[in-house]
Order: C-alpha cells, then structure tokens, then sequence
C-alpha cells in the first residue's frame, strides 16, 4: 500500500491524465514531476492537488465547530449574517487577527491563523462555495505547491494591511479591521493568482471573467460595513505579486514543494500558538 511505483503510468494530480511514473512534467498540463517520485498512487488518494483543498475545507469547518463549541453561551442567531456566530472568546484564542490582536496584544501570528476561523455560518458557506471552485483551477495553472504560497501570502498581506489600517482613524469604508477572521483574504489572493496567469499568458477570457466577480466584491463591500475591506484588498495584491513571482509558465520545482511545506508548518504553528498565548487573557 506504501510502496514506491517505480515504473508505468500514474494518474497526474494537476490534470488527471495518464502519464509515465518517470517523467519529468506532465506532457498535458506541464505539472513539474506528476509522478511524485513514485509517490503519486499514494497522494493521488488525498485529490488532484494533493489534497489541498481539503484540507483548506474541512479544516476550516473543523475551526468553526471548535470556536461554536469554546462557547456557546456567546453563539449568536439574530439575523442572516449574525446567524451562528461564535463568540470573540474563542476567536481570539484561536488566531483572530485585526488592529487588536497584532498591535495591541502583540499577536501578529494570527495573519496566518485569521484565514482558518470565521464569524457566521453564511460567512464560511460562501467562503467554502468560492474556493471549492477556485483552488483546483490555480492548482491546474500554477501547481499545488505554488498554489499554498499563494495563498499563504495573500492571508498574510490581506490581514497585516487590514491590521495596519484598523490602527489609523479613518472612516468607513476606509477603516481596517480591529477584529477580523476569514477566508476571503485568501479568496482575494486566488482572484489575483487567476488575473496575474491571464496576463502572464496574454489572454483576456480568464482575466475579463475574474474582475467581473472582483467588482461585484468591491460593490458589497462597499454597502455591507462588516465587510473587511482592507482584507480583500491585500490578499487581491499579495496573490497577485506572489503569482507574478512564482511565474505559472515555468516549471513547479522541489522547491515549490518544500515552500509549501514550510507555508503548512508555519499555519499550523500559528494556531496552536495562539491558543497557548491567548489562554492567560482569559483566566
């Protein structure tokens, strides 16, 4: 069952095609080492990107149920988007970023955390529904192991600049975010990943269809105030710029991978991290 496949085909994770165990890229798609040194039968059981979008869905729900559980006293039900709200209790404890948690208990992890945690059911269905459909389309474009990086550094520059500008006095809809969680900084990132391949690439269907949906965000954020949209904002710029860098027309390398890896640990980290840092708060 563990054994290394050293001869034959395998199924590519990126495009799911028949290529050969040995070679170097996918013929299809260009996914740098489909075979995964022989590894690929084994992974391939986790999904085409390696199980990464699973990860992000069920790790994001499991982060819910934990925050509704850390309180349920502070459960909150009145309204569509106050529907199942955990309480800011366990949010904090958990990894909530914002002006507060960075700057005024010194938290600045929770850029990294922040993208795991959310503040109503209506909140993480429409984050789910959304990267459900984009992760495996910038998986396919960019490979999974830049596809983490992406979206690593968009929750790290979505929630450090909505951090930073909920410490300046400005007025809504300019404000930052004093206390903020959610996925769609890295949503935001992804947008910027698809856009960035659209001109990299030099087509305008992918880009033309990604800043329709862009603007219609920028449009609700602008008429709902618990919209963060300084979030958005930097998750759109650093998706962007880390997909300008990682540059989806060469080959995903090792390195690629071990980043990722290094992006996973690091996430992880931040989680247990503030739980172990936030819990003297509150005794």
């Amino acid at each position: 069952m563990f054994q290394r496949q050293t001869s034959g085909s395998v199924v590519c994770p990126s495009c799911g095609r028949l290529v050969g165990v040995q070679e170097p890229s996918c013929y299809n798609c260009g996914q740098f080492r489909p075979g995964l040194w022989g590894y690929a039968p084994l992974i391939n059981q986790f999904g085409r990107n390696l199980g990464f979008t699973e990860i992000v869905l069920f790790g994001c729900a499991g982060m819910y149920v934990i925050t509704l559980l850390g309180d349920p006293s502070a459960i909150g039900g009145g309204g569509l988007f106050g529907l199942l709200s955990p309480g800011q209790r366990p949010l904090f404890l958990m990894g909530a970023s914002g002006a507060f948690p960075v700057f005024g208990a010194g938290r600045w992890w929770t850029v990294l955390s922040a993208a795991w945690l959310h503040g109503g059911l209506l909140h993480i269905a429409m984050n789910m529904m959304w990267l459900r459909q984009l992760m495996p389309a910038v998986s396919q474009l960019y490979g999974v192991g830049r596809l983490v990086i992406i979206y690593t550094v968009a929750s790290i520059v979505g929630f450090g600049m909505t951090s930073f500008m909920g410490i300046l006095s400005l007025p809504w809809p300019l404000q930052g975010a004093g206390f903020t969680v959610g996925a769609s900084a890295p949503l935001f990132g992804l947008f910027g990943a698809l856009i960035a391949y659209s001109r990299r690439v030099g087509t305008t269907d992918i880009g033309q269809q990604v800043w329709r949906w862009v603007i219609m965000f920028v449009v609700i954020g602008l008429l709902l105030p618990m919209v963060d949209n300084w979030a958005h904002v930097g998750g759109f710029a650093g998706g962007y710029l880390a997909a300008r860098w990682l540059d989806p027309l060469k080959e995903e390398t090792a390195r690629h991978y071990l980043g990722a890896f290094v992006c996973l640990v690091l996430t992880f980290a931040s989680i247990v991290a503030s739980f172990f840092h936030g819990a003297p708060f509150f005794q």
